[in-house]
This record gives C-alpha cells, structure tokens and sequence, in this order.
C-alpha cells in the first residue's frame, strides 16, 4: 500500500466559471477536463504509467489512449470496431506520444465544434450507419465520459508516484 505522504502535490485547478450560453459553458467544462486528464498523464513514469493498478487492468495510459478514440469517434466520425482495445496504448507508444496524439484529437475536435452554431444540430460526421446524435447529446457525453475517466486517473496517478492536483 503506497504511502499517504503527499510527494507532488499541484495546485488544484477549479473549473471555468465562465461561459455566457450553454455552448460556451458545456465546451467551457469539457476543454477543462480534457485538460485534467492530460496533465494527469503527461510526465508520469514508465513502465508504471501502463501498469494495472487495479483488477480491471485499468492504467493510467490506457485511459487517454481511450479518450482519444471517444474523441475522435464523436466528433470527426472515425469508427472503432473494439472499445476493449482502446484501453490499451500500443507498446512502442510513449508518454508523450499518447498525450500529443489525445491533444491533437481535442485540437481537431474543437476545430469541428467550432463551425457548429445549433446544439440542437447533429454532429457533422461521415458514418451512414449510425446516426449522428445532437451537438449537445455529444458534449454532455464527452464531459460525463471524459470526467469519470479523469477521476479514475486522478487515483491511478496517485498511486503511481503520489501526484495529486489538477
């Protein structure tokens, strides 16, 4: 059981208290999360970054490596045939490598969000078979998901090394 002697604490980052109308106040939240999650794994050390820390074999890297194929799944309509996959980075993929491809998914999600003025609208992506949830649906799933899995990386980074904080 790791001690509970806080070694790395930051400082804990609140969330946006900003946001005249909803879709500035639900991508206001999302983007905070987004940045949550990724610093929580952004610098945390090899080889037990990818270690299950808990019976699931739940890790702290394959929680981003997921939140980059949710990203990019909803918001710029890539399909993904094995959610249990995602879970896992690839091996030869780094700290870093998963943290720059997660931000690149967020840059480009935010780049699709941007052109969508109606939340009411459905997301704009290429997938016939499915249809496209509103802009709103896909907001208040990204914060829920990405939030649920930015507590589980609070904890797992905790246990890694004893940094705590957003």
């Amino acid at each position: 059981m790791p001690s509970t002697k806080r070694r790395n604490r930051r400082r804990d980052t609140p969330p946006p208290r900003t946001g005249s109308n909803e879709s500035e106040v639900l991508r206001g939240f999302l983007n905070y999360l987004r940045t949550s999650i990724a610093t929580k794994v952004d610098g945390a050390p090899e080889p037990q970054v990818r270690t299950a820390a808990v019976p699931s074999g739940t890790n702290l890297l394959g929680l981003l490596n997921h939140l980059t194929f949710v990203e990019r799944s909803m918001f710029l309509g890539e399909d993904v045939t094995d959610w249990h996959a995602t879970f896992q980075a690839a091996p030869a993929d780094g700290v870093a490598d998963v943290v720059a491809r997660y931000r690149d998914a967020v840059k480009r999600a935010n780049d699709v969000l941007d052109g969508c003025t109606d939340l009411g609208a459905p997301v704009p992506r290429p997938q016939p078979h499915r249809p496209a949830p509103s802009i709103r649906w896909a907001l208040t799933h990204m914060i829920e998901e990405t939030g649920r899995h930015a507590g589980h990386a609070d904890i797992l980074r905790e246990l890694i090394d004893g940094t705590t904080g957003r």
